[in-house]
């Protein structure tokens, strides 16, 4: 079932998700040569906590960490550790808060350094896809009129959507109905409507869209060592059109 969620409970969200945003901002200019993805995890949650918030994903079917650190072939679910970050890097960062009983939940892919004209070309593309999926996101529309925008933009660019993992309706949980691939026909899913909260979250492979998962049990990768990219916004469903919660 798809909870529809009322002005207040918005409100609540837009506040959780403007946390992540600011979030952003504030560990951006960490993510540099040098720099391992446990201190960018440890700098998250003391930010997150120090706004009244708790990190989401710690615990959460006992993952260990308050954010996914995804480097380079890593697609999703990255967790933070001694690595390095290195120039020519990219590194997918996914995170989220609860506050006030109401879940956000966002992603970016942040260069490291100087990276390749290729490698720079699938963050764009990325970043363009999710943009074209958030424009479907409109009272009336279809749920796969944003899978299917997000898939012409990724393929168009010469790149792969991932289809084993997918977006989500969040709220009070992090994870509600519906889901929602990164790929799909037009006209076809439910019907859109005023109220329902969205993730969406294109994951777009330079290679192939295949994937696998590594010996931790969360780590997905390119099952070709392909570069990925992710990027993510929750964003609430009104009568003026797609609200993006995660902005700042």
């Amino acid at each position: 079932m798809i909870i529809l969620k009322n002005e207040y409970e918005i409100a609540i969200m837009r506040e959780a998700n403007r946390i992540l945003a600011h979030l952003f901002e504030h560990i951006e200019p960490m993510v540099q040569p040098g720099i391992t993805t446990i201190e960018l995890d440890r700098e998250a949650e003391l930010f997150i906590r120090s706004r009244g918030a708790r990190p989401a994903f710690k615990g959460y079917r006992d993952y260990p960490a308050t954010l996914c650190t995804s480097v380079n072939e890593e697609v999703v679910h990255g967790i933070p550790g001694p690595r390095v970050l290195e120039s020519g890097d990219i590194v997918s960062i996914d995170v989220g808060a609860l506050l006030d009983g109401f879940y956000s939940d966002a992603a970016r892919s942040f260069p490291v350094g100087v990276i390749s004209p290729s490698a720079r070309r699938l963050l764009e593309v990325t970043r363009d896809s999710l943009e074209a999926g958030i424009a479907q996101a409109v009272p009336g529309n279809h749920l796969y009129d944003i899978s299917a925008a997000v898939q012409k933009v990724a393929e168009s660019g010469g790149f792969s959507v991932v289809r084993d993992f997918v977006g989500h309706g969040i709220g009070r949980s992090l994870h509600e109905a519906p889901q929602i691939p990164n790929f799909g026909r037009r006209g076809k899913g439910p019907v859109l409507q005023e109220g329902m909260t969205l993730a969406i979250e294109p994951m777009v492979n330079m290679g192939t869209h295949k994937v696998l998962i590594k010996s931790d049990g969360w780590t997905a990768v390119t099952e070709d060592s392909s570069l990925s990219a992710h990027f993510e916004n929750s964003i609430a469903i009104t009568k003026d059109g797609p609200l993006v919660l995660s902005a700042p």
